[in-house]
């Protein structure tokens, strides 16, 4: 890897098309990609998986099998709303001169960008019994992107891309999807993905899992357009801490195995109609509890028909407009019984390192000593949450 430039260096970051070593990749140049099959029709390509689907079959294949053949209605709820919420505020402050940057810029976009949200989905209004609650809710949301601005200097940064749709064809016939918060390339072609989770980070046995979605778009950007991503970073603003990983081609490769394992084990569930539970603590913010076996429910039959075999291989693609809601992409940080979690890869000390080689260079703070202390003081994230 080339050597970290010099910070005054590194500044602004150009935009993709300035790049000619990364414009080629396919997930970046058409953000557009996944749009076709959105609303879950079969793409052209094949079966198609996304991270969050992944993950829901990891947690509880059940729960897998309401969401994508069943299409079970789940109910929003306030944390979920939040995380959306506080996406979109930190989508749009980067549309701000750099200068203007700051934490009131980020505060101001808050009522504006609820009432748009609201306005999408009316259902979100009837989370909040009076205005004082959704107040407080709104503070919250606000104190999430006050600790935003003690891990990052948004005035530093120059994303290449935001909510960036991303798609890459497995030799198996596989086509893995998903969308990326935010993107960063430096001038020498590094890349760096970033994702921002408004649960707190995970106990030191569940980061590998917590890890997984950041390998899985890592393997995407890899596989469309031959370049491994120097660093995968996770911003925990429900407590205020980063955590990095350097992957290499190893962690990839594992990672494509685990992924093609994982959808074999979906194509029999669908080929035999065997979509057991499997408990946990997730179950607790499980809206299909009163559907589900192990809590006395009982499913509904299963659809007829071959429509109901596209579900199974396509309808993991269809993104959500919110957040996976009681069981989200938080999900593979916690509880997930099968496959194995991925070994770690690059050793913990290097991880500072790599992190330091990227651009932008993050500012000292509470975060900048997480990575050794965390798995021991924070607590699993809400799943509901992103």
């Amino acid at each position: 890897m080339p050597a970290a430039a010099p910070p005054s260096s590194v500044a602004a970051i150009p935009s993709v098309a300035a790049l000619p070593t990364v414009a080629a990749i396919p997930a970046i140049a058409d953000p557009s990609a996944a749009a076709e099959t959105a609303d879950g029709e079969p793409d052209q390509l094949g079966p198609t998986l996304s991270p969050s689907r992944a993950s829901d079959f990891m947690t509880c294949p059940l729960l897998y099998r309401f969401r994508v053949i069943d299409h079970l209605p789940e109910p929003p709820s306030a944390a979920a709303a939040r995380g959306t919420l506080v996406h979109a505020v930190l989508e749009r402050l980067f549309d701000e001169p750099a200068v203007g940057r700051t934490p009131a810029a980020a505060r101001a976009l808050l009522t504006p960008q609820w009432e748009r949200l609201a306005e999408e989905d009316p259902r979100l209004t009837e989370l909040f019994e009076a205005d004082e609650e959704r107040l407080t809710w709104l503070d919250e949301a606000a104190g999430m992107l006050d600790r935003y601005f003690t891990l990052e200097d948004p005035r530093r940064i120059e994303p290449t891309h935001r909510e960036l749709s991303v798609r890459a064809l497995l030799d198996s016939g596989l086509l893995l999807r998903g969308y990326i918060d935010r993107l960063d390339i430096a001038p020498t072609g590094e890349i760096r993905i970033v994702d921002y989770k408004t649960g707190t980070a995970p106990r030191e046995e569940y980061e590998a899992r917590a890890l997984f979605q950041m390998k899985f778009y890592a393997l995407v950007l890899w596989r469309s357009g031959g370049t491994v991503p120097r660093l995968l970073q996770l911003i925990y603003l429900g407590n205020g801490e980063i955590v990095r990983y350097a992957p290499d081609e190893a962690d990839l490769l594992a990672t494509e195995r685990k992924i093609n394992a994982l959808w074999q084990a979906i194509d029999r569930a669908r080929s035999s109609g065997d979509w057991r539970p499997h408990q946990s603590r997730l179950c607790e913010w499980c809206s299909y509890q009163p559907l589900c076996p192990a809590f006395g429910g009982t499913p509904p039959p299963l659809p007829d028909g071959p429509a109901s075999q596209e579900q199974a291989a396509h309808g993991a693609a269809t993104p959500p407009s919110l957040p996976d809601g009681p069981a989200s992409q938080e999900q593979a940080a916690h509880g997930a019984a099968m496959p194995p979690p991925l070994p770690d890869g690059p050793a913990s000390q290097e991880q500072a390192a790599h992190g330091a080689a990227m651009p932008p260079p993050l500012p000292d703070g509470p975060a900048s000593q997480e990575q050794a202390a965390h798995g021991a003081a924070a607590q699993p994230a809400q799943p509901d949450e992103i």
